[in-house]
């Protein structure tokens, strides 16, 4: 038989030209996704802490119409409603939230992590994914047609743990049971949500990577990284699935790094 190459059908009544959200979208993975995104005709809504760095990466885009900066801090439920109200004023609907503001937090034992240090990391890692996908959900259950795609930013973190990590490895192990949550609560409306789990994208929050980080053995050692680039384009091709089919986890990483067989 001749194999069918016919591109998807559009949903009746879907968008010509997308929308998407990318919350950290200041640098880092979050600037690398937005401008792959722009890149290839999404109209893009850029959400982070300080409004400069989002005007940067709306700057690397072109200067685009199509780009939106809106300064968000993700653990503050109000701020999250601002930036969902924004998205429906400009567009009218949202396709896709890529959902990865995050922190490190401290890497310190597991007896010297402060109560003020554990929180800092949950609100932004857990409550501020969860606040972020509530909201896109909320846009993507009313708009007309309904539906979109969310992709939480979790970790091989989510997966195994790095040594003085607990609150940043708890809250990617949780961010793995929200995409599991979301995946089915959304079945019903056609919103679909998957997981991207990355391994040492050079950012500048895994610079020290390349310098020496501890292993699980007790030593330091220097960790191969791989452009955040790759990690975009893989973004973009779950972004770009029709709503029927998901990639609900997907794990990219520097080939060479110690995660197979890590400890």
């Amino acid at each position: 038989m001749t194999p069918d190459t016919r591109e998807p059908q559009q949903r009746a009544g879907a968008p010509a030209v997308k929308v998407a959200a990318v919350t950290g979208a200041g640098s880092g993975i979050g600037r690398s996704v937005a401008l792959t995104l722009a890149d290839a005709g999404w109209s893009v809504v850029l959400a982070g802490r300080r409004e400069e760095p989002l005007r940067e990466t709306a700057a690397l885009a072109g200067g685009a119409a199509s780009v939106l900066c809106v300064p968000t801090d993700v653990t503050e439920p109000g701020a999250v409603s601002a930036l969902f109200d924004a998205v429906e004023e400009r567009h009218g609907r949202l396709d896709l939230l890529f959902n990865n503001a995050g922190t490190f937090g401290p890497a310190v034992p597991v007896d010297e992590l402060s109560p003020e240090d554990w929180r800092a990391v949950v609100d932004t890692n857990l409550t501020g994914a969860f606040l972020c996908a509530q909201g896109a959900f909320r846009l993507m259950k009313r708009q007309r047609p309904h539906g979109g795609r969310i992709i939480n930013n979790g970790s091989i973190s989510a997966h195994a743990p790095r040594p003085d990590s607990i609150a940043y490895t708890a809250t990617k192990h949780a961010v793995t049971g929200l995409t599991k949550s979301l995946s089915l609560d959304g079945r019903r409306w056609d919103i679909a949500c998957g997981q991207i789990d990355i391994g040492n994208a050079a950012t500048e929050m895994t610079a020290r990577m390349g310098q020496g980080t501890a292993q699980a053995d007790g030593s330091v050692a220097a960790e191969p990284r791989m452009d955040a680039a790759d990690v975009a384009r893989t973004v973009l091709h779950m972004a770009e699935l029709p709503l029927e089919a998901n990639v609900q986890f997907a794990t990219v990483l520097a080939t060479k790094m110690p995660f197979i067989g890590r400890g």
